[in-house]
Order: structure tokens, then C-alpha cells, then sequence
């Protein structure tokens, strides 16, 4: 199940297409979904969920916590902390529209919990094509 919270009352659109579609892509790697929570926030709060957790003090566009006993045996469970701000700059600088840039960084945080890592530049670059590939699949 994936269940989308805010922290202060913003509500994406088509969220439940967006579950299906989220669902789909995780399915399409061979895992399931046990729980998942996607939090929007604004900047400052992700920047002190970044500084308390992680020790990183900069702004990011989401913060990914997997909260499984076994990784990767169990089906995925955790929490994606997705700073709306952030998201709206990366698609003006990336040039392209709010929902796909928002679709972007939530597939982004699922296939860091698949496996996928993105501190390498081959890293970046499987992460990227998985992405797109799972861009692709979107409905509506």
C-alpha cells in the first residue's frame, strides 16, 4: 500500500493513479510493496530531516528511509520525504512540467529502495534509465 501524507495540507493531483502506476513499476522489478509512506514537505523541514538524519546540511528534493528487517528480501516498507519546493525549482531548471518532475523524484526514491544507487556516475546513469523507463509507463 502506498498512502500520501502532507505536512502542510498541499495534495497532489491524481494520486491514485499515481499509487497504480508506482505499484506497477515496483511490480516490473520483481518486488512488492508492503508499505509505503510519501510525505510532502516544505524545504526547511526537509532540511532538518536532512541535517538530524543524514548530517547533511543542504536542501534536497527527497529523502528516501527503508524500514525493512531484511533487505532486499521483504517487500518494500518505508518512507519517501519529497520537499515540494524543491520539486517545483527542479522542473522550471529541468524545463518541464510540475507532474512529471513530482512522478521523477517519487520513482527516484522507490528504485533507491530496489537497489538502485546514484553516487557514481554509472550509478546516475542506470538510475536515470530506470527512471525513464518507469516515466514511460505512466497513464493519464
Amino acid at each position: 500500500m502506498i498512502r500520501f501524507f502532507s505536512s502542510f495540507g498541499w495534495r497532489a493531483r491524481g494520486l491514485r493513479r499515481r499509487r497504480a502506476w508506482l505499484e506497477t513499476c515496483v511490480r516490473e522489478r520483481g518486488q512488492q510493496i508492503e508499505d509505503i509512506s510519501v510525505v510532502f514537505m516544505l524545504d526547511e523541514e526537509l532540511l532538518e530531516l536532512n541535517r538530524r538524519h543524514l548530517n547533511h546540511d543542504e536542501y534536497t528534493d527527497i529523502i528516501t528511509f527503508d524500514m525493512r528487517e531484511k533487505i532486499p528480501a521483504d517487500a518494500l516498507k518505508g518512507e519517501l520525504y519529497i520537499s515540494i519546493e524543491r520539486v517545483k525549482e527542479n522542473a522550471r531548471l529541468n524545463g518541464c512540467g510540475m507532474d512529471e518532475e513530482l512522478d521523477r523524484v517519487m520513482v527516484h526514491g522507490l528504485l533507491h529502495m530496489l537497489g538502485f544507487k546514484d553516487k557514481t556516475a554509472g550509478g546516475r546513469a542506470a538510475m536515470r534509465a530506470e527512471e525513464e523507463l518507469c516515466l514511460g509507463r505512466r497513464v493519464g
